[in-house]
């Protein structure tokens, strides 16, 4: 069964860009969240983090995706992190040692990653 797929897009406190990722991240739906992410580094947004709190699958090309966001943010002279990632997804970092590249902050670390935005009173 296919879990539907989306994503969020909100602007944190600190200048850094969210990215909430929703449902199944594989083969049908990774090109979706490459050109998200794209789409964010060439608009400026530098600091990307991606909020997995809502991932509910993530095969291989969901990895290759992640992974060459990040590339494409170091490219850009910018920063790509992920928050709240699964267990399965922990262990596909530790076996091919991309969480020896790409920083991971547990979910408890979120509101810190990214407050949201101060908003002026009326």
């Amino acid at each position: 069964m296919h879990t539907s797929f989306h994503t969020t897009v909100r602007h944190a406190g600190n200048g850094r860009t969210v990215v909430d990722v929703v449902g199944d991240l594989d083969v049908v739906t990774a090109k979706l969240l490459f050109d998200q992410g794209c789409w964010l580094l060439a608009d400026g947004h530098r600091d990307l983090l991606l909020d997995m709190s809502g991932l509910t699958f993530c095969d291989s090309s969901g990895l290759s995706t992640i992974i060459n966001l990040w590339q494409r943010a170091e490219q850009a002279g910018g920063d790509l992190a992920l928050v709240a990632i699964t267990d399965r997804l922990a262990g596909m970092l530790r076996v091919t040692a991309t969480d020896t590249l790409i920083t991971v902050h547990p979910a408890t670390e979120l509101g810190h990653l990214a407050p949201p935005v101060a908003t002026e009173p009326a």
